[in-house]
């Protein structure tokens, strides 16, 4: 398959990697890297998501990645952490857990008209860690906001929404992508760089629909026709991973201000070419390990995204520390 860099979001990356400032790319590393990892195995998340009801996997997956944000303290840098079975899981791993552990009790927490009536005290209730999950007076307002746009449009539910439009991510305003992130501000992640050019992220909306495909496209349950257009997810760990191959190389600056936990900020330039090279990067390394696969063997950017964030998302190395609900 094909890389759609004419793709809204891959497209919008343009002006940043023209005039890169703080970023270095070593572009024949991508080369060196697909050498070896295109010959690895590439399985589908795990989302511990029961799919016996295709609809409630739906469900759950769009709660889920309304909340897919923001796992490490910005003081501590320490990562939120849960134990269940003798086993630590961090970060959104963790939070899987916990919401699947709160619709098993009986509360429906994917229902807009639950969501629209949660508290404080429920909310931190269910979400119970090493630490406080960080920013949850935004997650609050979140859920709190998405529950009242699901209960007066949609009677509550995520599944009038999807069936509102057709199966694509993009389609001429009707897609998922421009409809879930036209009627619900929470996933219009998009930042204005130099003054005159909006650079589309777009982390969590595409990550709610590559959740779904990965895991009902095989049983006709739900399949998105044009995935090709579907970006990696630009967050925390991918850009670790990218610069631990040697693909990326910060500034001294940058560096430094990463290693020291200092925070940088959301819509900076900083921030803005960190995620960009992390788009930019996933899918010229996608491109070339295709090169290097039979045609049935070729994969999909987020299958790569993937692999990256499954095997950095709990390293103790470093990562950039931003204060934003958009990853």
């Amino acid at each position: 398959m094909n890389i759609d860099w004419d793709s809204k979001v891959l497209s919008s990356l343009n002006p940043v990697i023209e005039n890169l400032q703080t970023i270095n790319l070593n572009l024949d590393q991508i080369m060196n890297v697909a050498d070896w990892i295109a010959y690895e195995d590439f399985p589908p998340p795990e989302q511990n998501i029961s799919k016996n009801n295709p609809d409630e996997f739906i469900r759950t997956t769009m709660l889920i990645n309304t909340l897919n944000f923001a796992f490490t303290d910005f003081e501590s840098s320490t990562k939120y952490e849960i134990i269940r079975e003798g086993k630590v899981l961090s970060d959104s791993e963790a939070m899987f857990v916990q919401i699947q552990e709160a619709i098993s009790s009986g509360l429906q927490l994917y229902n807009g008209n639950v969501l629209s009536d949660l508290d404080d005290k429920q909310l931190k209730n269910i979400f119970k860690g090493n630490i406080e999950m960080p920013m949850m007076s935004e997650r609050l307002d979140i859920l709190l906001n998405v529950g009242a746009k699901l209960s007066d449009d949609y009677e509550g539910d995520w599944m009038n929404f999807i069936n509102a439009g057709p199966k694509k991510l993009y389609d001429n305003g009707e897609g998922l992508i421009e409809r879930l992130t036209s009627e619900f501000p929470r996933f219009d992640d998009t930042s204005q760089y130099a003054e005159k050019y909006n650079v589309h992220f777009y982390k969590l909306a595409q990550l709610a629909f590559w959740g779904i495909h990965a895991e009902l496209a095989g049983t006709g349950d739900f399949y998105i026709e044009d995935m090709q257009s579907m970006s990696a997810f630009a967050d925390y760990i991918v850009p670790v991973a990218l610069e631990v191959m040697k693909i990326v190389e910060y500034s001294e600056e940058l560096r430094n201000k990463i290693t020291n936990g200092e925070i940088i900020a959301r819509d900076s330039l900083e921030e803005i070419e960190i995620r960009s090279t992390s788009l930019y990067i996933t899918a010229k390394l996608t491109e070339e390990i295709n090169k290097r696969r039979p045609a049935e063997k070729s994969i999909i950017i987020p299958q790569l995204d993937y692999r990256l964030w499954k095997q950095y998302h709990a390293t103790h190395r470093p990562h950039h520390l931003t204060i934003t609900t958009m990853y």
